[in-house]
């Protein structure tokens, strides 16, 4: 399995269950590893025949920015359906962070994998 990553994707949306974050808008940083078959854009050397890592960056700017959850596990789990969905992965990792969410620690936050249903 090849594997493409996108790290540190940082976002700022409306994320918390606290009146006072419903408010603000906080940053969010998110890691993808995606399973993609990367042997056609190797031998090919194509764009043409590569995933479109850049359109999977916008994509979940717009979707995040656009969100008002409250828990970083409902943004974990929609962002893994969109990158499974709509962009033909078979398998995501999505590592969410809320930085400063807790007093002391850098951050805080979940990790999903999820893969295409095949039933």
């Amino acid at each position: 399995m090849d594997i493409i990553f996108l790290h540190e994707l940082k976002i700022d949306a409306v994320i918390g269950v606290w009146e006072w974050e419903r408010k603000i808008r906080q940053t969010v940083v998110i890691d993808l590893e995606m399973a993609a078959d990367i042997r056609k854009a190797a031998a090919s050397d194509s764009i043409d025949d590569a995933m479109n890592y850049k359109l999977v960056a916008k994509r979940l700017q717009q979707f995040v920015a656009d969100s008002e959850f409250q828990l970083v596990e409902t943004l974990a789990e929609r962002i893994a359906a969109i990158v499974l969905e709509e962009f033909g992965v078979s398998w995501v990792r999505v590592k969410l962070n809320k930085p400063g969410a807790i007093r002391g620690a850098r951050d805080v936050g979940v990790v999903i994998e999820r893969g295409k249903r095949t039933d």
